[in-house]
């Protein structure tokens, strides 16, 4: 096997000119004659805006322009629809947004885009948007989305017709069954779960450049999805032909799902420009990208689970609120529906019934952040098979081995018995989770806890620990991929998706080279542009090698039933007669040989070829296959200090299915990362907003905690256990977004292990060390 093929730990080719800082994000582009914009924000969470002033702006040395909602109703620009709803899929109707570039009644929240200045430098923009003078009547405001579901509570869409702010509802599962279920039960459990507001915070805040020429928009953006960019903003805010729009996303410094839904910001530099006739550029602090970023999560779920004396599955029911903000987002729909479709998990459950309230809030909107409704849902399950250890006294590891799916089951319709919501249910195609508890429970030295707990206690610690395991759905949509041969041989991918982060620079050229035998060194990434990618779906829900590396596939075997007829020409053979091994085309039971691309420098002869030859050597290759299910064992250890709250985490180990696995050091880094954002969710990460006037109190990282390297494991274990998927071609499965969907409650079940003793039986996450020291001193109480 090539050092450079699948399966080989290949080092990222990206990372030179990352490390180097040659790299070339929004804000490292410069065109001739830029402006710059700065957005003016509501101060308010709910208010009438009465009244808008530029007019001690416009007077200000370099202020080129004012944009006002009002502005953008006279140009009749349209606002940005969520992508789908659920009434889109035969589900419940709900209430549809539109959201503005900028608003011209009413401000929903803090942040809320009312007026766009440019000027000639940022700093001056800035100072011109302090000048505007806007009179707002301030109105009730409903922040938490308890608050917002109470009769009375301030509307956050007047004309919702729907009750309590209701966005949509969702429900799923069979409630006669369930109720049967219940009614038979020797035993159920409960749980009440906050699942806590997060945001992405990624390396680089969101930035983009409007520049309009020749009656044609070029946008800049840091975008995970620039195809859904241009076809959003084509479609739905200026209603122009998409050919009149070029979306470019160069490198983007992480997504993690909040960049890849589109942005007022994108729509603004676009119309800036078309007004003014020259470049506009906008760039977020990160104050700004706090208040406005898509937020996660903020859930609240009570959920309990039926169970029969010998600790199997009965039922389970649940019944959650899930805010959205003040507008549903692009992709909004998805973080609720998910939060509900996964909570079977990888266990037999006979019978449920769950419910969402998908529910209007005057605070920023929420959309899908890594996981999206994966870690919602796991968090349930997981947090209730340890309550029901508990009740049946039984070792949580046994508990859950005797309901979890037999590898003979598969594939198995999680939906067997549903009489609401069947469509979007899951059929899992593989799995082997037994296998992957015993491996975990090896890595992590499960029989050593009892002697690292006693030396813990003699430190005057509490030390617990934590078995889960989760299972998540991932990849969704068709895509696209080209391969194109140059006169001097050397191949281009065309990729459909979009890496900002994942390394598909490496893993793509990792494919190409095992199937067509080429140099690794000799393959090429070009994405990111809709002028020079035909068409793609970008990248997100961990959808990339699945769905890109599929597609990819079909490309190359296109390439070959190519190249095998030219190969024949030029060996004098027929092409029946050949084989292709190692990068050559091969005449069956002669040494008469070929390489591909040689062949494919023959494609471009300017004379001597036959006419059934077109010029060049390129293919396309589509993909669209059911989702895969990732999945993999945590087990966590942890320390907590009972005099100060501190937790400290001693041990992790994780083993994954990802099905093949591409390149194991991507593989590994991708989880690695994932788990820092679900440990920082599960101990400090929190958006904060004051339950009356709706101000944020966490926009800044003063106030809203990032983990550093010292809130981490000092180390990770980690191995993959490989279970193909029986779905597509190459075998694989997600790998993205897998730590965050295992990490929160594992680590909040290690943790009230620890705090069993003190009598602590409820946490909500973040667990602060404030709040662990209250929960214990409550509980002492």
């Amino acid at each position: 096997m090539s050092r450079f093929g699948i399966g080989q730990p290949v080092r990222r080719v990206e990372d030179q000119r990352f490390l180097t800082g040659r790299a070339r994000y929004v804000d490292d582009i410069h065109l001739p004659n830029m402006l710059h914009g700065a957005v003016v924000m509501s101060p308010h969470a709910h208010a009438l805006i009465k009244s808008i002033s530029a007019d001690e702006a416009l007077k200000m040395p370099g202020v080129h322009l004012v944009l006002t909602g009002q502005d953008a109703k006279n140009d009749n620009l349209g606002g940005i629809p969520p992508l789908f709803m659920p009434e889109d899929m035969g589900g419940p109707k709900g209430y549809r947004t539109f959201r503005p570039l900028l608003e011209a009644a009413k401000a929903r929240y803090v942040g809320d885009r009312i007026a766009f200045v440019v000027a000639d430098t940022p700093e001056l923009a800035r100072i011109a948007a302090e000048r505007i003078e806007i009179e707002y009547e301030p109105l009730p405001a409903a922040v938490t989305v308890q608050d917002a579901v109470k009769e009375g509570a301030p509307k956050v869409w007047d004309d919702n017709a729907l009750p309590g702010n209701l966005a949509f509802p969702l429900m799923m599962g069979n409630k006669e069954a369930t109720e049967q279920a219940f009614a038979r039960a020797k035993h159920v459990v409960s749980v009440k779960l906050y699942n806590n507001r997060i945001t992405a915070n990624a390396m680089e805040p969101r930035a983009c450049i409007g520049d309009y020429a020749n009656e044609a928009f070029t946008l800049y953006t840091s975008s995970q999805n620039p195809h859904g960019v241009r076809s959003i903003l084509c479609g739905a805010v200026f209603k122009l032909p998409e050919v009149r729009l070029r979306v470019i996303s160069p490198d983007v410094g992480g997504g993690f799902g909040m960049k890849g839904d589109i942005y007022p910001e994108d729509g603004l530099v676009l119309w800036a420009s078309r007004c003014l006739g020259r470049p506009v550029k906008w760039v977020g602090t990160r104050t700004e990208s706090i208040l406005t970023d898509n937020h996660g999560r903020d859930q609240l779920i009570s959920a309990e689970m039926a169970l029969a004396e010998d600790g199997r599955i009965l039922g389970l029911r649940a019944q959650a609120l899930h805010a959205v903000g003040a507008y549903v987002t692009n992709a909004g729909v998805v973080p609720v529906l998910c939060a509900l479709r996964n909570i079977p998990n990888v266990y037999v459950v006979p019978a449920m019934l769950v419910a969402s309230k998908a529910t209007f809030t005057h605070t920023t909107p929420l959309g899908p952040y890594r996981g999206a409704g994966r870690p919602e849902a796991s968090y349930v399950i997981e947090r209730l098979m340890d309550e029901a250890a508990k009740a049946l006294k039984m070792d949580p590891v046994e508990i859950r081995r005797r309901n979890y799916i037999p590898p003979s089951a598969m594939p198995y319709k999680t939906t067997a018995n549903w009489t609401v919501g069947a469509p979007v249910g899951w059929t899992y195609d593989s799995g082997d989770f037994a296998k992957l508890t015993d491996r975990a429970l090896e890595l992590s030295d499960w029989k050593g806890f009892e002697k690292r707990k006693t030396e813990s206690k003699a430190k005057g610690r509490l030390r617990g620990r934590s078995l889960i395991y989760y299972l998540e759905d991932s990849g969704v949509f068709n895509e696209r991929m080209e391969l194109r041969f140059d006169p001097s041989g050397m191949v281009t991918i065309v990729a459909g998706t979009h890496n900002h982060g994942q390394g598909h620079a490496t893993t793509y050229a990792q494919m190409v080279a095992d199937w067509l035998g080429v140099p690794f060194e000799n393959v090429r990434l070009v994405q990111g542009d809709t002028d020079a990618v035909p068409f793609g779906r970008g990248t997100y829900a961990s959808r990339s090698t699945m769905l890109g590396g599929s597609a990819l596939k079909g490309a190359a075997d296109a390439i070959l039933e190519k190249a095998r007829a030219m190969a024949g020409h030029l060996l004098e053979a027929s092409a029946k007669d050949l084989e292709f091994a190692e990068g050559r085309f091969k005449v069956v039971g002669t040494d008469k040989s070929i390489p591909l691309t040689d062949v494919a420098k023959a494609f471009f002869r300017p004379v001597g070829l036959p006419p059934q030859f077109s010029v060049g050597l390129d293919a396309s290759g589509s993909s669209m296959v059911p989702p895969t299910f990732p999945n993999g064992c945590h087990v966590c250890e942890l320390e907590v200090d009972p005099e100060t709250g501190t937790v400290e985490i001693d041990r992790y180990a994780v083993v994954d299915d990802v099905g093949k696995v591409i390149n194991p050091m991507i593989c590994h880094g991708q989880i690695e990362g994932a788990l820092a954002q679900g440990i920082g969710q599960a101990l400090m990460e929190n958006i904060v907003f004051d339950a009356e006037s709706g101000q944020m109190l966490t926009a800044s990282f003063m106030d809203y905690a990032m983990p550093r390297a010292s809130d981490l494991p000092p180390h990770y274990e980690m191995e993959f256990v490989d279970v193909p998927a029986k779905t597509n071609p190459l075998g694989v499965k997600g790998v993205g977004e897998a730590g965050c969907v295992g990490a929160p409650p594992v680590v909040m079940n290690a943790l009230l292990d620890a705090l069993a003793p003190l009598k602590v039986k409820a946490l909500d996450m973040p667990a602060t060390p404030r709040r662990v020291w209250e929960a214990i001193r409550n509980a002492a109480a």
